[in-house]
């Protein structure tokens, strides 16, 4: 048969075949063509080589599975909606306010309805059916999921003040003035130790480290991560001490990340909002935190509004799970054999998301036991808000 008589017979045939049908013929008259058949067919329809190469598989071991689908299973294009960047981080934001789980997991879920969602959408001018905003939901990691009842024991408040910090998160953001999420990572010993995790090396060639983690009784290196996780940039600073963990460290971290980065991104803030957890260094008890706060919104002019996480609620504070998440997964399995190798592995961490850290070594000293007198207390010019005042408050210059 001549080209020009096999390229009718084609355009006669393929109109009336589906897709399979299509598949199983075109592989067929590239395999009754023999040597560069399907490079012919391919020249004469336009239908791609790896098609046609399906269609000569599924003749040769008798495909008879799946007679009525015409697409293997996930096969077709997506829709256009799952592709928009745009659309996807607003139905992000829509949910965020509902969405319940373990934010350290890949799996969450949210309260709010398919359709719901839709006719939120709708309003904002995009038309999308409800179906696919479960399939851009289960895209962005969403599941359905039954209640968890682990939560039986934490603050009876802990839903509204979840809302009451996206809340103010909401409001900082849209007036353009800086939103941190701060916290501690665990202390991590210096030295030729092993470190969780895997890396690629040479078959039978492990990195060789000490084969027991108990302290130098000589004077043991700690380096303590402090961290400030910018939720408006998505860029992250690392102050590494080598002290204590004190409130004094926690804020003297801050501080060095608005000299050295806050700043420079936002030179015409007057407001500063802080999401911390509820205890440790900068908790909502501690008197020292407060102090310290009270110097440094005196320093630099700020208004700090302060935003604790009820107990128990430590990982739902952002800067765990988009900042120090991705550090133990770029240091995982190297030995933090000193401070250099701890602030480059930091530094280096990154995401496809565009998330850059960068970090600074604290040699300074920071003694424990410091007290704060009453006289302290009521020199801070704070306003507790009308919600949680314990949780949420605003602190001004003196």
């Amino acid at each position: 048969m001549t080209t020009e008589n096999l390229k009718e017979k084609l355009n006669i045939i393929l109109p009336y075949l589906n897709e399979k049908q299509k598949r199983i013929f075109l592989g067929a008259e590239a395999k009754s063509i023999g040597y560069g058949g399907v490079s012919k067919i391919h020249r004469l329809t336009g239908i791609s080589r790896p098609t046609i190469h399906q269609g000569i598989s599924e003749l040769e071991n008798g495909d008879s599975t799946a007679i009525e689908r015409v697409r293997i299973s996930g096969g077709g294009p997506k829709p256009k909606h799952t592709q928009n960047k745009k659309l996807l981080k607003m139905i992000e934001t829509l949910v965020e306010d509902s969405t319940r789980g373990d934010p350290m997991c890949s799996l969450k879920w949210t309260s709010e309805s398919t359709r719901l969602i839709s006719e939120d959408l709708y309003k904002k001018g995009y038309k999308i059916s409800h179906e696919t905003v479960r399939v851009i939901l289960k895209k962005l990691g969403y599941s359905l999921q039954e209640n968890d009842k682990s939560l039986e024991d934490s603050h009876p408040d802990r839903d509204e003040q979840f809302k009451y910090i996206n809340e103010q998160v909401k409001k900082f953001s849209k007036d353009n003035f800086p939103v941190i999420s701060v916290d501690t990572k665990k202390k991590e010993l210096i030295g030729n130790y092993a470190n969780k995790g895997q890396e690629w090396r040479k078959k039978g060639s492990p990195r060789k480290v000490n084969g027991h983690d108990f302290p130098d009784p000589k004077g043991q290196e700690v380096g303590i991560p402090y961290g400030i996780y910018d939720q408006g940039k998505n860029l992250g600073w690392v102050n590494v001490g080598c002290d204590h963990d004190t409130s004094v460290f926690a804020v003297q971290s801050i501080q060095s990340w608005w000299t050295y980065m806050g700043k420079k991104i936002y030179p015409d803030a007057k407001k500063l909002l802080i999401c911390a957890d509820g205890g440790g260094s900068n908790g909502y008890r501690v008197r020292l935190w407060k102090v310290k706060l009270q110097e440094f919104t005196n320093k630099s002019g700020l208004e700090i509004t302060v935003c604790h996480f009820p107990r128990g609620t430590s990982k739902w504070n952002k800067i765990e799970h988009r900042l120090f998440s991705h550090i133990s997964m770029n240091w995982k399995g190297r030995p933090l054999i000193n401070h250099v190798v701890m602030i480059n592995l930091i530094g280096g961490t990154k995401t496809k998301t565009g998330l850059k850290v960068k970090a600074k070594i604290d040699q300074r000293k920071y003694p424990t036991g410091i007290k704060v007198s009453e006289q302290e207390m009521e020199s801070i010019n704070i306003i507790n808000h009308k919600f949680h005042g314990d949780w949420n408050y605003t602190i001004s210059k003196n």
